[in-house]
């Protein structure tokens, strides 16, 4: 191949044009610069200081300039509402809704930033209305996450159920813990107005929807119980051991007491201390103690509670030990000392122990199916915690 020395001419030509498309990329780059507000870096800068206080006013000086600014609109809304300034979100995200120069999908946005701020607001009724519209957009997966939320707030349970089986259909997550607490919700509303029919129907679809469903044979068992049908509740409560041993804390002492009332409490407390041996739980321990206590006296507690004391080293076991052994002849120990020891124990015990919730941590004197605090469901482990 031939050089061509008109080449030579060429290379500066393609230089030059080079040159001035730079210079024309730098001078829009500075005009667009120039363009945005002081105002806009300031409450850049503040943010990255963590200065969100300050960031949000300089924000709104920017706004105020320039009204176009419509990610910014959004922006403010959502660090109102973190905030807890719930009023100015809802403003915000009204004054885009309003907004006749938005895109489809800019529309679609503001209106689900405001129900987000209705119900942050507790407003559930304007928030259930936007988020209803919003199925039929492509923001449909989590305004139908926040209308269940809704759902379960007002406890339409009926709904609840509804929408958790649709959005289990194709989800990662499948919600069968949840339409079973539900379902379970709907059985205690049936029962408290004495359609026993129906609630057994809704306990049976709880079971069907979740096998693992404790919740629905604790209840199935207590309206068996209610009704004086003890056999038929010791069957149901039974069922609790297979489906998560830990939950049969929940129920032992109600199964010793159904046995008590069939005239076999032998027979209860066989399967109890069986339990018992496959899983340590304090409750099961403690229904078991009293039940020694009263059938076989102080001696069979004794060794029972200092067993369980050896293999658990649990401040409850001892109290229990200490309990048998006042019990036992005074040659055991001197009662005037004993006595002192476990009032000490019993006092640290009272102040130490409760159920925690798994998901944030709140403790409660109470069991709860459903956390007040996180509104988990299932996360407070049916035994409660030495702290």
């Amino acid at each position: 191949m031939e050089f061509e020395f008109w080449w030579l001419l060429a290379l500066p030509l393609f230089f030059g044009l080079g040159w001035l498309a730079a210079r024309v990329d730098i001078r829009h780059v500075m005009t667009e610069s120039r363009s945005v507000p002081a105002s806009y870096f300031r409450g850049l800068n503040y943010l990255l200081n963590e200065q969100p206080d300050r960031a949000i006013e300089a924000f709104i000086e920017v706004v105020k300039v320039d009204s176009d600014t419509v990610d910014l609109h959004f922006a403010l809304g959502g660090l109102f509402r973190k905030r807890g300034e719930v009023e100015r979100a809802i403003r915000m995200h009204q004054n885009l809704v309003e907004r006749e120069d938005l895109s489809a999908e800019q529309q679609a946005r503001a209106r689900f930033e405001l129900g987000q701020d209705y119900l942050k607001a507790g407003l559930l009724d304007r928030a259930e209305n936007i988020f209803s519209a919003l199925q039929l957009t492509d923001s449909s997966g989590r305004a139908q996450q926040f209308l269940l939320e809704i759902y379960v707030q007002e406890k339409d349970w009926a709904r609840a159920v509804s929408l958790a089986r649709t959005l289990s259909q194709g989800a990662s997550h499948a919600m069968q813990a949840e339409i079973g607490h539900y379902l379970c919700e709907l059985a205690q509303q049936a029962w408290m107005t004495d359609q026993i029919d129906v609630a057994r129907q809704y306990l049976s679809d709880a079971l069907s929807a979740n096998r693992d469903c404790v919740r629905a044979n604790v209840m199935l068992g207590d309206m068996a119980a209610s009704k004086q049908s003890y056999a038929e509740a010791v069957t149901a409560w039974r069922r609790v051991e297979a489906q998560s041993p830990s939950y049969l804390a929940l129920v032992a002492e109600r199964i010793m007491e159904a046995y008590r009332a069939l005239q076999r409490e032998a027979d209860g407390l066989a399967f109890l201390r069986s339990a018992l041996a496959r899983q340590f739980s304090f409750e099961v321990f403690n229904t078991v103690f009293a039940a020694l206590l009263r059938l076989q006296g102080a001696e069979a507690a004794w060794l029972l509670a200092r067993d369980e004391l050896q293999r658990t080293s649990s401040l409850r076991c001892l109290d229990r030990l200490l309990e048998a052994e006042m019990l036992l002849p005074a040659q055991f120990r001197p009662q005037s000392d004993l006595s002192v020891l476990r009032h000490s124990v019993v006092q640290y015990i009272q102040t130490r122990e409760a159920y925690q919730c798994s998901a944030c941590g709140f403790r409660a004197r109470n069991f709860f199916w459903h956390c007040p605090a996180c509104s988990a469901w299932d996360s407070f482990p049916p035994q409660k915690k030495e702290e």
